[in-house]
């Protein structure tokens, strides 16, 4: 199974256990979530990409794994997507270029 399959297979389970564990920080993220990821003076599909290249940059996998999937529910395309994220291999070099690997990972997961 590939690091990206996993992922989805696995992370409703693992959210669901953070929220018994931790509900104040899952709570307190979640409200700043869903005050940041909305329409605002960009989409929310621009954030979104945003989002992605960030996680990218940052070399966060499980960022990649959830921000690919939300690119692709607000309606970006598999080609925007591959390119929004060299836009963070430009500013984030050899470690952000070698995560692309797991954003082509994800859309394959994802049936792209």
């Amino acid at each position: 199974m590939s690091r990206a399959k996993e992922f989805y297979t696995e992370v409703d389970g693992k959210m669901e256990k953070m929220q018994k564990e931790i509900p104040d920080m899952v709570s307190g993220f979640g409200r700043l979530f869903s005050k940041v990821m909305t329409d605002g003076a960009i989409s929310l599909r621009e954030k979104e990409l945003i989002a992605l290249s960030i996680a990218v940059a940052a070399n966060c996998h499980p960022c990649i794994m959830a921000h690919t999937k939300k690119c692709l529910d607000t309606g970006s395309t598999k080609a925007q997507i591959l390119d929004a994220v060299s836009v963070a291999v430009v500013m984030g070099g050899g470690p952000a270029y070698m995560h692309v690997i797991e954003v082509m990972d994800a859309l394959e997961a994802l049936g792209q």
